[in-house]
């Protein structure tokens, strides 16, 4: 992995910063509609999830199971979507996002659902403290 490694400014303005798994560093998207992990692979110049060497790419996948299984265990989803799109953010980072049917955007993808309404305060560190311990669980 690369040692000067950067997270993109703009998923540090949308996110906290969760921690590192042994690939990829943790964030949580600050949309308190939706129970959403954003993963960042820590190596340079990654922009599609194909420019991932090989030799990251099982790591990777084993990284967003755990993503999604916190997701699941945190909000009892019906599904979890998992997406690279990176339209606004140029860096490689992965989405790892939990649905419900009741949820504010359901079925639609999470992106047509209006603006962020954003998590902060007690329900903010309440999310940050669930997730952490359920993504570094030992």
């Amino acid at each position: 992995m690369s040692a000067g490694f950067n997270i993109h400014p703009q998923l540090l303005a949308d996110c906290e910063q969760l921690g590192n798994l042994e690939l990829c560093s943790v964030l949580l998207m600050r949309d308190a509609r939706f129970p959403w992990i954003i993963l960042v692979p820590r190596v340079d110049g990654l922009r599609d999830l194909h420019d991932l060497p090989a030799t990251y790419r099982e790591r990777a996948f084993i990284e967003v199971e755990i993503a999604s299984k916190a997701l699941q265990n945190y909000a009892n989803t019906d599904k979890i979507n998992v997406a690279a799109l990176g339209n606004m953010v140029p860096q490689l980072h992965i989405h790892v996002i939990g649905r419900r049917e009741d949820d504010a955007g359901w079925p639609a993808p999470v992106w047509s659902a209006g603006p962020a309404i954003t998590l902060e305060g007690a329900d903010l560190k309440e999310r940050v403290t669930a997730l952490k311990s359920l993504v570094f669980e030992e």
